[in-house]
């Protein structure tokens, strides 16, 4: 049976800053996310299964995606938690805002890594993540690729 790659995209809402960078972004703003997520794998060929013909159901790629990257990030705030971000994270989570805190600088390579990551750990075994592509701007993007990694 062949290979396949299924690719689902999502679009969520994200601010952040980026610590001693020296252009605007070092200032707090937002992006409109697009996420496009890829795997791969070979269709159920068991005519008994519910999900014969299927790599991996739409819906269940949907599930794994949106409790771990589009249900956390959207509309929420990103601050490298290893900078003085923290205090003004800080203060916005007394004030009641969503904030995540992460080890690393929230740019978009470094947040589709992160991402790579905790779809990895969800996906079913039978199911590789083959790439990950994060558009920060119509022009903007980052890409993952299990090749790569």
């Amino acid at each position: 049976m062949s290979n396949i790659r299924i690719t689902k995209q999502f679009n969520f809402e994200t601010g952040h800053a980026l610590y001693g960078y020296d252009g605007k972004c070092k200032n707090v703003h937002g992006h409109s996310y697009k996420l496009s997520v890829t795997v791969i794998g070979t269709p159920i060929t068991d005519t008994n299964n519910v999900k014969y013909g299927m790599v991996i159901d739409f819906g269940d790629l949907k599930t794994i995606v949106k409790e771990e990257i589009v249900d956390v990030f959207d509309h929420a705030t990103v601050f490298n938690k290893n900078t003085p971000h923290l205090e003004l994270a800080m203060e916005l989570k007394n004030r009641g805002h969503d904030v995540i805190l992460v080890d690393y600088q929230p740019t978009s390579e470094m947040m589709v890594i992160d991402f790579a990551q905790k779809i990895k750990a969800r996906l079913p075994k039978n199911i590789t993540l083959h790439s990950l592509k994060l558009q920060e701007t119509e022009t903007s993007f980052a890409e993952w690729f299990a090749s790569d990694n």
